[in-house]
């Protein structure tokens, strides 16, 4: 009898109020449930889980069910596994965007900006080198307490590395290959491995030196890939003495072309002179011999009467025909025999 008074006693508001902590506590209940199984987890194949108790290093987890307290009493850190293989672009060796905005509109006036991604080699040339790493996590503890520190640390040492190299090496020695001319050497694929190991070489030896100081990065690198290359300014002007020296080329071809038919039409023209020469010369010769050939007949024989009178009477007869009048004279006496030419008038008589 007495509870029913009472529950007829309770007013809407005392009510409202019980359910609303009903409802409190079971959220209450709902969300300690969720902390409590929070960090209750997969490790994926390719992870492992370093757990942290308050801060402090307590185990390594391999793949699998991950059973822990919830934070803060215990913190997940999820690391690739040891035979994962993490590649790494370093950008810290490339030209900063300021620089190539610079180099864009063409001021140069920042000293600041005017070595960003050139190294200084042994011949005091400069040069740009791309390089990649690819590491391995080892050790999950030193890479977990080295955090955020990791990748700006090996790119420090990669920079190092990379002067190191750099400088240690003339422009020729680094980029293997000259860019206006085609390499035929057999050791090329040996010389850029050299360099290539000589990166990683320092590189590993870099990272041994913190492993001894107890600033382990907990990484090993496995491969190191270096590209080389001259800066944009210099490969231009490298593309513009290959396009001369190419066009050089070939206007001396054309050249030597040229003058190949020159000389062979020259060539043909002097022996076509000389074969007209040579006739000519010949036609001479002949004419010469025929117009002489009498002379010569009367040469050889002075003392033949008949022979001078014979061509006395062939010659006399063409020769008076051209003449307007003929005198003669005898030796004898003083009389005059005048012979008419044909076509011409008696001259006069005194």
């Amino acid at each position: 009898m007495s509870d029913i008074q009472t529950k007829k006693s309770a007013g809407p508001w005392t009510q409202s109020i019980r359910l609303a902590f009903y409802a409190l506590y079971g959220l209450t209940l709902l969300a300690a449930a969720s902390w409590l199984f929070s960090n209750i987890r997969q490790i994926p194949a390719d992870s492992r889980a370093v757990v942290l108790h308050f801060g402090a290093e307590q185990r390594v987890a391999e793949p699998g069910l991950l059973l822990t307290w919830p934070k803060p009493i215990d913190d997940v850190v999820m690391v690739p596994a040891p035979d994962r293989v993490i590649e790494h672009h370093v950008t810290a060796l490339l030209r900063s965007t300021d620089a190539q905005h610079a180099d864009a509109r063409g001021d140069s006036s920042s000293d600041a900006l005017a070595g960003s991604g050139y190294l200084l080699t042994g011949d005091t040339a400069v040069v740009q080198l791309d390089i990649s790493v690819f590491y391995r996590v080892i050790s999950p503890m030193d890479y977990v307490l080295q955090g955020e520190h990791v990748i700006p640390a090996l790119d420090r040492l990669v920079q190092r590395a990379a002067i190191a190299v750099c400088a240690s090496r003339d422009l020729d020695t680094i980029l293997v290959a000259r860019p206006e001319m085609v390499s035929s050497d057999l050791n090329v694929a040996q010389q850029r491995e050299r360099l290539r190991a000589d990166v990683q070489h320092n590189i590993e030896q870099n990272l041994q030196r913190l492993t001894q100081s107890g600033s382990s990065l907990g990484i090993t690198l496995e491969r190191v890939t270096v590209q080389s290359t001259l800066p944009t300014p210099t490969v231009t002007a490298f593309n513009a003495v290959l396009t001369a020296s190419q066009q050089a080329s070939q206007a001396i071809a054309t050249a030597n072309t040229d003058a190949s038919v020159i000389r062979q039409k020259s060539t043909q023209l002097a022996d076509q002179l000389r074969q007209t020469a040579q006739a000519q010369a010949r036609e001479n010769v002949a004419k010469a011999q025929s117009d002489t050939a009498m002379v010569n007949r009367l040469a050889r024989s002075p003392n033949d009467p008949d022979l001078l009178a014979r061509v006395y009477r062939e010659r006399i007869a063409a020769i008076l025909a051209q003449a307007a009048s003929v005198i003669t004279v005898a030796p004898q006496d003083d009389a005059n025999m005048i012979l008419q030419a044909a076509g011409q008038k008696e001259p006069s008589k005194p």
